[in-house]
């Protein structure tokens, strides 16, 4: 099937490894040109109109580019008759298929560019790759030239079967799934079926050649849909090379791009998103997302999944199906922590502990050690009354019920997730595909770097590969730099946990004396300033040792050089994951496991580098104060993130086309609105999941301390949809199109979270509330039938002479002349002939503590391994579905193939024997069968 107006043999793509190349190039571009034409030939577009006099690039043999910089003045192209929405050279038939863009700075660079410019794009052109270039003067700054890319039919077949890209061959005829009678409840949030579903399902092959007539083919045109055709381009641009430099093979848009030989590539979006557009040819479909998904008013709305998938390709549609069904379950999540924290609130009440501590009698009566040495003085246990009711709040008999349900939650969210990844695999023509044939092509950088070769023993090919001894020591820098960062990020921890035992003092000198804090006394106490201050202090050195690693972690990787595209993403992913899960929860774990566990007892405090006193917990529990933490890092990370996702895109685009606005709008054109867009990079995706799967850890690890963190996490999931839907939509330019048929390295990553947070959970339970100590006095230490937790404060505090005080510690005044003080902690009184040792309670606590550790461990991996057998993997329906898609398609080619012989036979082909006719029936008998 030949395009109109060329010859088949003049775009053959010859695909051979160089056999002299010190770089083992994967394809090589060659065009096979018809005899006494010139070199560029055809393929090349000038700017010249049918009256000009400039040479055309035929006659100079001079590239696009140059023959760019011979156009006079006068001779320029009239753009107010094209369309600013045009997406079409400007013969308005060929589509813009990708763009190139540089700046003629005049630099001492300048002639080193323009040489690499003329190799590679006539290099492109040898590859059978059409070009067209805007001048300069055309460009709304008068500095930008433009190089439009389309490529012909001819490349598009060839590559399509280089690239395994499946195309239909028949309409589907598998009946869809039975209707759920339910749906009609759910009919406010589902969208229109023409946005849902944008084209017909089919029965798909990998394209074939040497089968066109099998395919769908009604209109060569639009039969690869856009982002196939921006896949394959990028495919080309990303291995066409551009000279030898240093005696090495140069090749790739990337390192054009590095070098600032060229400012940007991209492929275009269809249309302006607020408006469709004016040509009739386009679809509109960047509108159409606006309007249906991008927009935060349709946040009850349903995604728009198979649009989003065939628009910007199968990886980033991956990405949105899995933030969809997240925010779905957390809703169930949501719901049950909501139930849990009113709970707590509508017992508040009813709460002994709370109680007795706000009780004058009681808690106005007991007189408390001083929380630090020499500054603190001694203070009564009801002024902590307002901190130990909010503390209820979430330390309560349902923190263990939300604990245990969470451990659960998390196994039904991500077995359920696999099903809806299966069938997405089917729906989206992913059964067959093999992630890893895609990602084993080599990543052009590895094949740049690695000047060694050895014999591939499956290929037999000879293919660049880097010695072990380089990846030795590669991986030994690699790996103390990342040692290197982890341990400044304790070290930082271990500052901010400074910070808290310094401040502490004089927080409670302020309060102390500072008449106008009295009024606030009783809920800001100088345990909670602390806790606040020394959580926002650890937030914003998290996020300044974000902002630095991630540059950190990006240049090792590198470094190493990965083989695959796929190597280098799940490298860097898990350097990334590994720095962030420390940076972001370390002083999480640091609230939870250590604080108030080594404080020693009056007399005989621990200190921090001998110099600090550790800290003590409120006397109502260390619980609130992971609560402080986990909120502040939390919210304070998704509230900065979304600021960082939507208003700096948004700023930095407004900057960029504040002098557009100047300008008439027909010649502000498509590719220049696209230019001015912000770049969605190569890793674009990895900070979304890497967002994502930081905020998962919150809701799971420490989700025991804050049963409403799932309600906070659905909230910013709702805005996080629309926000990066908007943003993609709206402030960047359109990726490349990739396919993915999983979300990758990141299944593994929360599979591995997901088992760490029913051990974190429990150990919170345990140590960090106050419920085991509660039950322990309750059936073992009660002295009250008819009220059985009166008394659990008293029994809870230990009693400490002042005198004993050594003079470290001692007060610097005790007005009142207390002769005993309390402090939390099962010891015996110094009257004691054991005194200050532990007394039996707290053995049987301490027993109590972690037998309930390994009974809650064990029954909720049980559960959850026993829920994980119970849910396939793969829906049923949809292994159905595969079986039949699989015959039906293998049938349609079988048959196919029996057709073609026949029409040989009939002709008189002598090949085709009759022993290969029924040879091909018995295959087609033999599927059937199977």
């Amino acid at each position: 099937m030949n395009r109109l107006g060329r010859k088949a043999s003049e775009t053959l793509i010859e695909m051979a490894p160089s056999a002299d190349d010190d770089i083992a190039v994967l394809t090589k571009f060659k065009l096979l040109q018809s005899e006494g034409e010139e070199s560029n030939g055809p393929l090349c577009e000038t700017l010249s109109t049918a009256g000009s006099e400039v040479p055309s690039s035929s006659e100079q043999g001079l590239s696009s580019t140059e023959t760019t910089l011979l156009i006079p003045d006068h001779q320029v192209i009239d753009k107010r008759h094209q369309s600013k929405d045009s997406i079409f050279f400007r013969d308005g038939v060929r589509r813009i298929d990708f763009v190139l863009s540089y700046v003629d700075d005049l630099n001492k660079e300048w002639e080193k560019k323009l040489e690499r410019r003329k190799e590679f794009e006539s290099n492109l052109q040898k590859a059978g790759l059409e070009l067209e270039t805007e001048d300069k003067k055309e460009s709304e700054d008068g500095k930008i030239y433009f190089v439009k890319i389309h490529a012909p039919w001819e490349v598009l077949i060839t590559y399509a079967e280089v690239l395994n890209i499946k195309v239909p061959i028949k309409e589907n005829d598998i009946p869809s799934m039975v209707e759920n009678p339910l749906d009609c409840m759910l009919t406010p949030f589902r969208l229109p079926e023409k946005v849902m579903h944008p084209e017909p399902d089919y029965f798909t092959a990998p394209f074939s050649k040497e089968k066109q007539e099998l395919y769908l083919i009604n209109d060569e045109s639009t039969f690869f849909s856009p982002s196939m055709r921006n896949r394959i381009v990028n495919y080309i641009l990303t291995r066409c090379p551009y000279g030898t430099e240093e005696g090495k093979k140069k090749f790739g848009i990337k390192r054009l791009l590095n070098n600032g030989t060229y400012s940007a590539a991209y492929p275009l979006h269809d249309c302006q998103y607020w408006k469709k557009a004016s040509d009739p040819n386009c679809d509109n479909e960047r509108y159409t997302l606006y309007m249906e998904w991008a927009r935060f008013l349709r946040f009850y709305k349903e995604q728009p999944l198979d649009l989003i998938r065939k628009y910007y390709g199968e990886k980033i549609g991956i990405y949105f199906a899995w933030l969809g069904f997240y925010t779905e379950m957390l809703f169930l999540a949501a719901v049950v922590g909501v139930i849990c924290f009113l709970y707590g609130l509508f017992t508040m009440d009813e709460n002994m502990s709370s109680k007795e501590i706000c009780d004058p009698a009681i808690g106005g009566e007991i007189i408390m050690c001083p929380l630090c040495d020499r500054e603190c003085e001694y203070w009564r246990l009801n002024t902590t009354c307002e901190s130990s009711e909010y503390s209820h709040l979430f330390d309560n008999v349902a923190t263990l019920f939300f604990a245990i349900f969470m451990g659960i939650w998390v196994t039904l969210f991500l077995e359920f997730w696999k099903r809806r990844q299966a069938r997405l695999k089917y729906e989206w023509d992913l059964v067959d595909f093999e992630e890893e044939q895609q990602q084993l092509q080599l990543r052009p950088e590895y094949e740049a770097k690695c000047t060694q070769k050895k014999k591939n023993p499956v290929t037999q090919e000879m293919e660049p590969y880097l010695p072990l001894t380089s990846q030795a020591v590669r991986f030994c820098i690699s790996g103390t730099t990342v040692l290197f960062w982890v341990s400044l990020i304790i070290a930082s921890m271990i500052a901010v946990i400074v910070y808290r035992l310094a401040v502490y003092a004089a927080f409670a000198s302020l309060m102390e004396n500072t008449q106008t804090l009295q009024p606030i006394s009783g809920l800001l106490t100088p345990q909670l300033a602390t806790s606040v201050t020394a959580s926002c202090l650890n937030f914003v050195i998290i996020m300044i040792l974000n902002f630095i690693y991630e540059r950190i972690a990006i240049w090792i990787t590198d470094m190493e050089i990965p083989r695959t595209h796929m190597e280098y993403e799940n490298r860097l992913t898990m350097k990334m994951f590994l720095f962030q899960f420390v940076n972001y929860y370390s002083s999480c774990f640091y609230v939870a496991f250590f604080k108030g566990k080594f404080v020693g007892y009056p007399g005989a405090y621990t200190y921090m580098f001998n110099r600090w006193r550790n800290e003590e917990c409120d006397p109502a529990g260390c619980l609130i104060e992971l609560t402080t933490q986990l909120t502040i890092v939390m919210a304070g990370k998704q509230i900065w993130g979304n600021i960082q996702e939507a208003i700096v895109p948004w700023i930095c685009n407004w900057w960029g086309r504040r002098k557009a606005r100047n300008n008439p709008e027909n010649l502000y054109s498509r590719w220049e609105q696209d230019h001015d867009l912000q770049t969605f990079g190569a890793l674009g995706l990895f900070y979304e999941y890497l967002e994502m799967v930081i905020q998962f850890g919150f809701i799971t690890l420490f989700v025991a301390s804050f049963p409403l963190a799932p309600l906070l996490a659905l909230m910013n999931n709702i805005l996080e949809i629309r926000v990066d839907s908007w943003k993609l939509t709206t402030q960047y330019r359109r990726p490349v199109a990739a396919k993915a048929h999983s979300i990758g390295v990141w299944q593994e990553i929360l599979n591995g979270m997901a088992i760490l947070s029913v051990v974190t959970n429990a150990f919170i339970v345990a140590f960090t509330s106050d419920m085991i100590p509660r039950l322990v006095y309750y059936y073992a230490y009660s002295e009250s039938d008819d009220s059985p937790m009166s008394g659990y404060i008293n029994n809870s505090l230990s009693v400490f002479l002042i005198s004993d005080f050594p003079e470290r510690n001692k007060p610097k005044t005790n007005p009142e002349n207390f002769v005993i003080c309390r402090y939390r902690d099962y010891r015996y009184p110094p009257d004691h002939e054991r005194r200050y040792l532990h007394t039996m309670q707290f053995w049987h606590i301490l027993a109590a503590k972690l037998a309930f550790i390994i009974i809650m461990e064990h029954v909720v991996f049980i559960v959850k391994f026993f829920v994980a057998w119970m849910i396939p993997d793969v829906p049923a329906d949809v292994k159905a579905k595969i079986k039949r898609e699989k015959y039906l398609t293998q049938k349609i080619l079988h048959e196919y193939e029996l057709e073609k012989l026949k029409e040989r036979l009939c002709q008189g082909d002598k090949r085709a024997t009759e022993k290969e006719f029924i040879a091909t029936e018995g295959k087609m008998e033999l599927s059937r069968a199977m």
